[in-house]
């Protein structure tokens, strides 16, 4: 953790609960973390309890997220959620490219860039996923994905729009698996990232950006992800389902 980058620990609570589960969940994440001034927090429900978890955070300094969004403005997109509406209920962040969405619908870089500009458009701060496979990790192609990634993602984007980005490294074997990189693999990918968002827009927006881990993140992980240099925080997923320890990690400085 860098000190000049505010430290973000965001909530992907996935395909999970109803509308009363969330809302509850929301109301003891704000309680638990309220006195946390060392990082910001961000909860992303599924769509349809965004209002209701909303509804608990108004006034919380907790920030509320969705978990995709359309590469559209609107129009016959049967399912689909645009940007706007995400917007008009509060949302101020939005998950881009996780992998999830990359394995079961089969997402593509060049969606997820379109993605992320349409986010952009709208004002809304995306988490643009990156992240290798255990036989990309295995062959040592982890960076070589990574760069890809980015790349291709944050395509077209010039330097005021690519600051507003955050980036979360997540690899996909570690996804739900209980497997965690160790800090020393979470470093060598942060680091790498941050060089190549350097190459693409200098300086000042690398050192500005947020890069978060995500991949089986607990209570008892995340003070050696935190002491990484280029760690800025944690996109967790599991954790995230029990305030308890959700709110753990966001006091990992305690």
């Amino acid at each position: 953790m860098n000190p000049k980058r505010r430290p973000l620990i965001a909530g992907n609570w996935k395909m999970h609960g109803d509308a009363a589960w969330a809302a509850a969940l929301a109301r003891e994440v704000a309680h638990r973390t309220a006195r946390a001034r060392h990082c910001d927090v961000a909860v992303m429900p599924a769509f349809p309890l965004i209002p209701a978890v909303a509804r608990v955070l108004e006034g919380s300094p907790v920030a509320l997220g969705a978990q995709d969004l359309s590469p559209e403005e609107e129009g016959a997109f049967t399912g689909d959620v645009s940007a706007r509406m995400l917007q008009s209920v509060g949302c101020t962040h939005v998950v881009v490219g996780h992998s999830e969405r990359r394995e079961h619908h089969l997402e593509g870089d060049d969606l997820v860039r379109r993605k992320i500009a349409r986010a952009l458009g709208a004002g809304l701060i995306p988490i643009l996923c990156v992240g290798e496979r255990l036989a990309e990790r295995e062959a040592g192609r982890t960076l070589e994905r990574v760069e890809t990634q980015v790349r291709i993602a944050m395509q077209g984007l010039d330097e005021a729009g690519a600051s507003r980005v955050v980036l979360a490294y997540e690899p996909v074997w570690a996804i739900g698996t209980g497997r965690t990189a160790t800090p020393a693999q979470a470093e060598e990918v942060h680091e790498f990232l941050r060089g190549v968002v350097r190459g693409l827009f200098g300086y000042e927006v690398a050192e500005g950006m947020r890069i978060l881990y995500g991949g089986s993140v607990k209570p008892d992980n995340i003070r050696d992800l935190m002491a990484c240099p280029d760690v800025d925080g944690a996109l967790v997923g599991g954790a995230s389902l029990d305030a308890e320890s959700f709110s753990r990690i966001v006091n990992f400085a305690e």
